[in-house]
């Protein structure tokens, strides 16, 4: 076996000395800041997967992400409608909102992916791959290079976190109108109409 076949089996590794590190690294993190630069990548393994390469221009950020319910901002004084409520639906996960606050906290870069690394009972901790646009190192990489010219890829949904959460992981039959009306039947008919 590789080396990140190993890490990735110690990851589920229930042992004593795992929880008590893993008690311990919780302990350190609540005391962190919410948006947290970090060296390198805790699950080194998922990184690597997901596009990680330890080089100039590519950075790691753990980013806490409260769990519960979403709430609206305060909205006191004034009138409200009898069917607002103070609670929140979102279409988006928590992953996808730790993307775009870790991408708020660094204007310069976009997010390449993230991965889930720990919860408790009241936060959850993913850390985000960023990729700076403007490092040379990252532009003469051909692996990096594309995600590095598109911009707000976490804001218009072309992570993988938000692909999944579009419905994009499927393709075919279920799948027709998943992706809009240039991908879907409307779309097919309105080229025919158009072609003759």
């Amino acid at each position: 076996m590789g080396i990140y076949k190993y890490i990735r089996n110690s990851w589920n590794d229930e042992t004593p000395e795992m929880k008590a590190l893993w008690k311990s690294r919780l302990i350190q993190w609540r005391a962190e800041p919410v948006t947290m630069r970090i060296s390198h990548p805790t699950r080194l393994d998922r990184a690597r997967a997901l596009g990680y390469r330890a080089k100039d221009g590519v950075i790691v950020v753990r980013q806490r992400v409260n769990k519960g319910a979403h709430n609206r901002e305060d909205r006191s004084g004034g009138r409200h409608s009898s069917n607002s409520q103070h609670s929140m639906n979102l279409g988006m996960n928590r992953q996808i909102i730790a993307e775009r606050r870790a991408n708020d906290s660094y204007h310069n870069c976009e997010v390449l992916s993230s991965y889930f690394v720990a919860k408790d009972g009241k936060h959850v901790w993913y850390e985000v791959i960023l990729v700076d646009r403007a490092s040379p190192t990252v532009l003469a990489d051909v692996r990096l290079a594309g995600v590095a010219g598109q911009r707000a890829r976490a804001y218009r949904g072309l992570t993988s976190a938000s692909r999944k959460s579009r419905g994009l992981r499927h393709k075919g039959k279920g799948a027709e109108h998943k992706r809009g009306k240039r991908f879907g039947t409307a779309g097919k008919n309105n080229a025919k109409q158009m072609n003759g």
